[in-house]
């Protein structure tokens, strides 16, 4: 991997013509026999841990990514995940609200990538079930252990590059898709997806108030990255470092970043969800747009169509006081840190 990178429009461009072609292989043989793709439903359901991919069905055998789901890309740094990870867990009640306040919807603003997500329904019929989804499977990949033999991280990452494949199969399938919005979940998107859950939540923690160091803003870049390269993403849409990925990230918001129907709707039931569930967050039901509108910036929250009152500049100051001092008053080792927070967040759940 090389510092500096450059992203064209040349290059974005091309990258939305591409999907995962090894995933996308794999979906079109099982998908076109019911047979096989119960076959495939029946493993994917059996796989639970990393341990479970140390034996793989004889039918997955000439899948090179399958026989590779639990091997770290060559360039990764197993000290810098860790400190990624330990940076997750002290800082993962913050990190979970900012996903759904700010990753989220920050992937809606791409009016393009966005129509996948209403295509689906999955975000719109059922928010709060995708919501749980997708904080279990960051919790999973982001767990001291996740990529050794007892962890989830390999198994979990696998299932969802094939789900993402899957959705691209059926899209396809459907004939409603306009291929002039690009391949559906090609790599441009995921790469801004990618970012959503890293430089974003970055620049989130900032908000809130908590200084985030160079070398704990690059281990968790780093960790992403990894997580990204086992996703299917293309190397040289993993940046290197904060520089690269601000550059990457400002390069798609101005290429896609536009306001759309569905990404407005997205939003919406977003919104309609949080208003429903809102019991003990400190917020008013007024509140919690205004509190996105804080985080995505002014010019991203038009183009969701979100209210325009602002989120008061003193409440502002106090949440980033508290935040500050809950912070700096934590002592707890990264595996106790997590494994608190994990365990508030299957409670949470069970209410």
């Amino acid at each position: 991997m090389t510092d500096n990178r450059q992203y064209s429009e040349t290059l974005l461009s091309s990258k939305r013509t591409k999907g995962d072609s090894y995933a996308d292989e794999l979906i079109k043989d099982y998908f076109t026999d019911t047979d096989k793709k119960q076959i495939l439903r029946n493993w994917l359901s059996q796989l639970k841990q990393n341990t479970d991919l140390q034996s793989i069905p004889p039918e997955f055998n000439n899948y090179d990514f399958i026989a590779r789901a639990n091997e770290l890309p060559a360039w990764a740094k197993p000290n810098q995940m860790k400190f990624g990870a330990a940076f997750f867990a002290k800082n993962s009640d913050l990190i979970m609200n900012l996903l759904a306040l700010l990753s989220l919807p920050y992937c809606y603003a791409a009016a393009n990538g966005a129509m996948v997500l209403y295509q689906t329904n999955r975000m719109r019929d059922d928010v709060g079930k995708r919501l749980y989804e997708t904080a279990e499977f960051v919790w999973e990949v982001m767990a001291p252990n996740a990529f050794e033999k007892e962890g989830k991280g390999f198994a979990s990452i696998l299932k969802v590059r094939l789900m993402h494949a899957a959705a691209r199969h059926y899209i396809l399938k459907s004939d409603n898709w306009n291929l002039a919005l690009g391949y559906p979940v090609n790599q441009e998107d995921m790469a801004g997806t990618n970012l959503s859950f890293s430089l974003l939540v970055v620049r989130g923690l900032r908000k809130f108030g908590i200084s985030v160091s160079y070398e704990e803003q690059s281990a968790f870049m780093h960790l992403w990255n990894v997580i990204g390269y086992l996703l299917g993403l293309d190397e040289d849409l993993l940046p290197n470092n904060g520089k690269d990925a601000f550059n990457l990230e400002e390069a798609i918001r101005l290429r896609q970043f536009t306001t759309s129907e569905q990404g407005m709707e997205l939003t919406s039931a977003l919104l309609k969800y949080f208003t429903i569930i809102n019991t003990n967050s400190g917020l008013s039901n007024q509140e919690i747009p205004q509190l996105m509108r804080y985080l995505l910036g002014n010019e991203v929250a038009d183009i969701l169509g979100l209210p325009t009152e602002e989120y008061p500049a003193n409440k502002v100051q106090l949440m980033r006081n508290i935040n500050l001092l809950k912070h700096l008053t934590l002592f707890d080792k990264p595996d106790l840190a997590y494994q608190k927070g994990f365990q508030k967040f299957k409670k949470e759940k069970a209410k």
